[in-house]
């Protein structure tokens, strides 16, 4: 299997014979141009004949003349792509300089005067710089990717700069065709932009926060969602409220539950009381207080029969009082395995998990109820029988149990493997 080293020396290579860049290496991923700038000046040292030599079986090299008194770059005919794009990776700063002057009219290689306007060396990156103010709007979009990897580098925001002000002030069509980037920095930006200008209506705000992988993006499109909501009315609850609310990603279905007050419509947060997200019960709470209405009751209400909506428990250890303790302890027993998870952490949330009342779960037959039973014990390892610790390391044990163990013993000491 190849490497990405492994592939860069190869781009390398055919370029040296004079293979065209598109042909060498993938002209649409960033990394390899940053391979190939990388490549060459590993090449240089390693096979510099490869790089330095002023012939070769194509015929196809540059020449410097190093006698001069002032260090000077001649090529005796216009240099194809290929010798170019050798001349903008030299390790050489003149003969990086002086490649740019070939490069104005060669858009292939415009990702080599990219990465050139972050160099180290000032005449090469004053030369690219002036060279990329120059490039068509379209071009600078199209190799956005590229420059927010360049972005990083010390002197690497110029092109981000020119990139920024394009997707702000330049033709639409540019954020646009950037918005379903699978590179996440370019996806941010251009979605930044979008909402920034208003370009997107609220729908399709509401469908991208939903959808997108990226919790930036999704942070942006939700907030940008729900202001352009109206304040009061009922208008965008279906297309843009009900979206976010059935999200699988709990930062947007905590923007959908805050927008229920927006638009007037406290009660059905009631639901979300229950959700698995800890983010979204506490919203589901507070637009529920801020519509009139105490979520405890309703919270007690639900653990008298907590099957259907497990979080119940947790939700009340969350907003109740010591006094809800007994009510939320009586469910550590409960046939539903979520319901006696659940029961844990609103023990755990109500500071009232005792030792006594929480061991036997340790037993439990539910991965997610030993999980929470070890959180809760943790602070307390020491008062949980070392011998009960030690028969749950036995290899017929199922794997959490064995695991909840050895965290337990660990947490007083003694250190031991599943």
């Amino acid at each position: 299997m190849l490497t990405s080293e492994d592939e860069s020396y190869e781009a390398v290579r055919q370029l040296a014979d004079g293979v065209a860049p598109g042909q060498a290496l993938d002209v649409t991923d960033p990394e390899s141009w940053i391979g190939l700038d990388f490549g060459v000046r590993q090449l240089a040292w390693q096979r510099p004949e490869l790089i330095h030599s002023n012939a070769s079986p194509s015929g196809r090299r540059l020449s410097w003349d190093r006698h001069a008194s002032l260090p000077t770059v001649v090529w005796p005919r216009k240099p194809g792509d290929a010798e170019l794009a050798l001349a903008l990776c030299h390790p050489e700063g003149r003969i990086r300089e002086a490649a740019l002057d070939h490069a104005e009219e060669r858009p292939a290689l415009l990702a080599l005067v990219i990465i050139r306007c972050a160099d180290w060396a000032e005449p090469v990156r004053e030369r690219a710089r002036a060279l990329l103010a120059e490039a068509p709007p379209h071009r600078l979009a199209a190799h956005a990717a590229l420059i927010l990897r360049v972005a990083r580098r010390s002197r690497g925001g110029f092109a981000q700069e020119l990139l920024t002000g394009v997707l702000r002030a330049g033709p639409t069509a540019h954020v646009e065709a950037l918005l379903d980037s699978g590179d996440r920095a370019t996806a941010r930006l251009a979605h930044r932009a979008a909402v920034e200008r208003g370009l997107l209506p609220a729908e399709r705000l509401a469908r991208t926060a939903a959808r997108h992988r990226d919790v930036v993006v999704q942070d942006l499109c939700a907030e940008a969602a729900v202001a352009a909501l109206v304040e009061g009315a009922p208008d965008g609850f279906t297309e843009v409220v009900v979206v976010l609310l059935g999200s699988r990603h709990s930062r947007v279905r905590s923007a959908g539950v805050t927008a229920l007050r927006r638009v007037g419509r406290h009660a059905d947060a009631e639901p979300y009381l229950t959700d698995r997200s800890a983010v979204v019960r506490a919203c589901a709470r507070w637009v529920l207080r801020r519509g009139g209405t105490d979520p405890v009751p309703l919270y007690r209400a639900l653990c008298a029969d907590p099957g259907a909506r497990p979080a119940a428990a947790v939700g009340l250890g969350e907003c109740g009082t010591r006094e809800d303790a007994g009510l939320v302890r009586a469910l550590l027993t409960h046939p539903v395995a979520g319901v006696r998870a659940c029961a844990v952490a609103g023990l755990r949330a109500l500071e009232s998990a005792h030792v006594d009342d929480v061991r036997p779960l340790l037993d439990d037959s539910s991965a997610a109820v030993v999980r929470q039973a070890t959180v809760a014990l943790l602070p307390c390892a020491d008062r949980v029988p070392r011998d009960l610790l030690l028969g749950l390391l036995a290899k017929d044990r199922p794997r959490h149990q064995r695991i909840a163990a050895v965290r337990l013993l660990r947490a007083i000491g003694v250190h031991t493997e599943v």
